[in-house]
């Protein structure tokens, strides 16, 4: 069994992906901040209509808030197999090249970890924001 591709699959697929997916939750956490800054919330007549546009794309963020540690610790799996795989066929590498191959197996969950970090602070921010404005509504409607 061939297990090259294996970190070819984690650099580009795995590690590519969190990119992705970091460069997304960016992209709708600006987007809705400044919709946020524009909306005027006294051309709503109903606040379930208002909340629902304010809650426009914040799923997005969620899910990826939710989901990036296991895309990292799936990373992670894949480079540790990499690891093992490669130790049984060189089986006289010694303990640094192993805790090499297990420190690079890990950058995986860090990205990981560091993209859900971002997008679970971004989700709370606008969230809060989401919450003053339904406020600031039901003060000026009653």
């Amino acid at each position: 069994m061939q297990m090259e591709w294996l970190s070819t699959a984690i650099d580009f697929g795995v590690i590519g992906l969190l990119a992705a997916l970091s460069v997304i939750v960016v992209a709708v956490a600006l987007e809705r901040h400044f919709f946020y800054r524009a909306i005027d919330i006294t051309t709503f007549t109903s606040i379930k209509a208002l909340e629902l546009e304010l809650s426009k794309r914040l799923i997005v963020i969620a899910s990826v808030a939710s989901n990036a540690p296991y895309i990292g610790l799936l990373g992670t799996v894949l480079g540790i197999m990499l690891t093992f795989y490669n130790l049984g066929l060189d089986a006289s590498a010694d303990a640094s090249k192993i805790m090499a191959g297990l420190a690079l197996a890990l950058k995986a969950t860090a990205v990981g970890l560091v993209v859900a970090l971002l997008s679970v602070v971004s989700y709370n921010v606008l969230l809060r924001k989401t919450k003053v404005l339904l406020l600031k509504w039901e003060i000026a409607n009653g």
